[in-house]
């Protein structure tokens, strides 16, 4: 018998689990698709109830067939039926197990009445039976009959008792037995149990994606306690794994206790970000470049305390010297936390130096590992771990929505793919245009962005270090991907970018950074080789 669902809903009742199993060997296999046994069907509709449950309904070209199961011992003393369960406890019923499948064959006639056509609901028989399967039921009485129970015996060959009841049935007084077509078993299908799907649409993924995010940046702030006695830090995390937020919770532990506190980064566009949304007291934010003209204007001789976040684009000897020189007691005596990314996001402000990296580890610096993203869903962070081979850490904001890639030739084709891919996003996805960047390899003049028609590039609006203020503006937004470094965006669609290529180091950075921006949202449109 085909079962639906195709594994039972119920995995606590094990006599449920177990008629389960017994009514999925029934039937000769050649008739099976004709016999379909539906399981724990709720019924909006009861006699005496406000809602009622089914444990079975089977519905084949013999009629309708209600199955109450009731697992354990079975007994009735005076009119009262008990159950005992496996420990031996011994629990009063309610009704009568006979009723309680009369009473919901009946809410399901009802039903059926109100919405099948008259003509396949005049070939109908219903019947109902209730099935022992811990027990061996040898009773009679005037409530049942024999043909209408399934004992510990039966379930063993459900088949004949199958075939046995709808027999019993069909010879009632008053009903015509007639087979059931294939049309009407397809029509009581449709309205026992209809096959509906209804798409959870972007716009909620990525709302659930941000209350998931919630929860692991408090776990990810619980590690800030392990670590801010230390003088010097050094954390490496994948993108998205909440370095920022680790940076930010030092500074302000740190400035909390009077000290003059640097957080540097050399993006001019995170410098302006940080600086806009999290400006506390003692706190500085600057660039690397700008470090000693800071001290200057602050009349300090060096900070109590530097922050480094993206120190990925420090690790340079001359980055370091710089440092080392504007904070009290330098790298090797100062306090200091140090936060670079593990993966690929180097070389956009000059290359990694090995030997500067050797030389933050000689600091006796507490060395922490962030491995539980708190930016990207579980599906962003196995596209970019297969599509580049990084590792951006485990557990993710939620499952979120399928990334969503196409390759594509020429401007002709890629603008139309972009068209249709941010029409999908804000009219089917439900995505507020705030919630969109757009990320590109080239400068908007060079983008395909620019080709696209006027409505839509009066919708998005070219991002620079100053609006980042603001951001994100009432608009989608545009960026080069080197510029949008450290930022993020709920929805992410990266274009003017071939397929990755595992050679290029400098190709592999790039994408990485495009979709690791992503919180819950990614499309990529790569353009061919031509």
């Amino acid at each position: 018998m085909r079962m639906i669902p195709a594994s039972p809903y119920n995995r606590k009742s094990r006599a449920e689990l177990r008629v389960f199993d017994a009514l999925k060997r029934s039937v000769p296999q050649d008739t099976r698709n004709e016999y379909v046994a539906y399981h724990s069907l709720n019924l909006t509709r009861h006699a005496r109830k406000r809602f009622g449950e089914l444990d079975f309904v089977i519905c084949c070209p013999r009629g309708i067939y209600v199955l109450e199961v009731k697992g354990g011992g079975i007994a009735c003393r005076q009119g009262v039926w008990y159950s005992t369960d496996a420990s031996g406890t011994e629990h009063r019923l309610s009704e009568s197990p006979f009723r309680q499948a009369e009473t919901g064959l009946h809410g399901l006639i009802k039903r059926l009445k109100e919405t099948l056509s008259a003509p396949v609901f005049a070939k109908l028989v219903f019947g109902y039976g209730v099935v022992f399967p811990d027990t061996d039921w040898r009773d009679s009485g005037v409530e049942w009959d024999r043909a209408m129970v399934a004992d510990s015996r039966i379930v063993k060959d459900l088949d004949r008792w199958l075939r046995s009841l709808f027999a019993y049935w069909e010879k009632k007084p008053g009903v015509q037995a007639r087979k059931i077509d294939s049309s009407a078993l397809q029509e009581l299908g449709s309205v026992i149990r209809p096959e509906v799907e209804a798409i959870v649409p972007l716009h909620v993924q990525a709302s659930q994606a941000a209350d998931q995010v919630i929860l692991l940046t408090q776990s990810q702030l619980a590690l800030v306690d392990c670590y801010s006695e230390n003088r010097r830090v050094l954390c490496s995390g994948g993108a998205g794994t909440g370095k920022t937020l680790m940076a930010l919770e030092f500074a302000r532990r740190w400035t909390g206790s009077g000290k003059q506190v640097a957080l540097v980064c050399k993006s001019p566009w995170l410098q302006s970000y940080l600086r806009m949304h999290f400006s506390m007291p003692n706190l500085e934010v600057c660039r690397l470049s700008g470090l000693e003209v800071m001290l200057r204007r602050k009349n300090l001789d060096a900070f109590d305390a530097i922050i480094v976040d993206e120190g990925q684009d420090m690790l340079q000897m001359a980055s370091l010297d710089l440092l080392d020189r504007s904070l009290k007691g330098g790298l090797s005596d100062g306090r200091w936390c140090f936060f670079y990314d593990i993966n690929n996001q180097s070389g956009f402000f000059g290359e990694a130096e090995p030997e500067a990296f050797e030389i933050l580890r000689t600091y006796g610096a507490a060395l922490a590992t962030l491995t539980k993203n708190c930016r990207n869903t579980r599906l962003i962070l196995e596209e970019v771990k297969s599509a580049l081979g990084a590792d951006m850490g485990v557990q993710g904001a939620g499952e979120g929505p399928a990334v969503r890639k196409k390759l594509v030739d020429g401007i002709e084709q890629t603008v139309a793919e972009l068209e249709a891919e941010l029409e999908f996003l804000v009219e089917e996805g439900g995505l507020a245009p705030a919630q969109i960047t757009i990320l590109s390899g080239q400068e908007f003049r060079h983008s395909v962005v620019s080709a696209l028609p006027e409505h839509w590039r009066q919708q998005i609006k070219q991002v620079d270090e100053y609006s980042l203020a603001n951001f994100p503006p009432s608009t989608m937004t545009f960026a080069r991907v080197a510029d949008f470094k450290g930022l993020e965006n709920d929805a992410i669609v990266v274009i003017d970018l071939p397929e990755p290529n595992p050679k290029n180091k400098q190709d592999i950075a790039t994408h990485y950074v495009a979709m690791s921006r992503a919180k819950a949202v990614l499309s990529v449109i790569y353009h061919g080789t031509d």
